[in-house]
């Protein structure tokens, strides 16, 4: 009867614990781009085929970080990190990159949105920390700065980067940002 007893007591402690399991995912990858201050307190999650998201670490600052490794239209090694506020912004940019592989086609849908105003803005100011490449060892580390809506005129920056300064890509849309010279 002992022996019963601890047998299911096992079992269930065990089946236990496979439930409490975070869902597989490369940790280490998905936090590659996180700034070594934010890094300990960042939220980490692995993306799944539908837009939708799984949390493999829960975070204690605003950080989201994922691996993007081998995903559509990304290198084959590719970590991201923005602010949570941008997972939905995230989200509908996995969603069209799912559905059009084509990427002037996937912009030229992105710009309809734009269009329709359904467009998911980011967070204004929110940055976007990425470091992609054919593999880690060799990837280059890129650096945005969203600030959707803005243009030249209202930031005072250039359109282009010329001059080897900050300047503005994508001036007058949700999906402007400042691009960082040297990242």
């Amino acid at each position: 009867m002992a022996r019963t007893i601890l047998a299911g007591m096992t079992a269930l402690a065990l089946s236990a614990s496979v439930f409490a399991q975070a869902p597989a995912g490369n940790l280490e990858a998905a936090l590659a781009a996180a700034p070594a201050n934010l890094k300990d307190g960042a939220m980490v999650i692995k993306w799944k085929a539908d837009g939708t998201y799984d949390t493999l670490r829960p975070g204690t600052n605003t950080l989201v970080c994922y691996d993007q490794s081998g995903e559509p239209s990304e290198q084959p090694f590719s970590s991201q990190c923005t602010q949570v506020g941008n997972l939905d912004r995230v989200k509908q940019n996995k969603q069209y990159e799912a559905k059009e592989a084509d990427r002037a086609k996937r912009e030229a849908a992105l710009a309809e949105l734009e269009k329709a105003g359904t467009r998911v803005k980011p967070v204004f100011g929110s940055v976007f920390y990425t470091v992609s490449g054919k593999d880690q060892a060799s990837a280059r580390r890129h650096v945005t700065i969203s600030v959707p809506s803005a243009t030249t005129a209202s930031l005072g920056l250039p359109d282009n980067g010329k001059a080897g300064g900050a300047w503005i890509m994508g001036a007058g849309t949700t999906g402007a940002h400042i691009m960082t010279p040297g990242s």
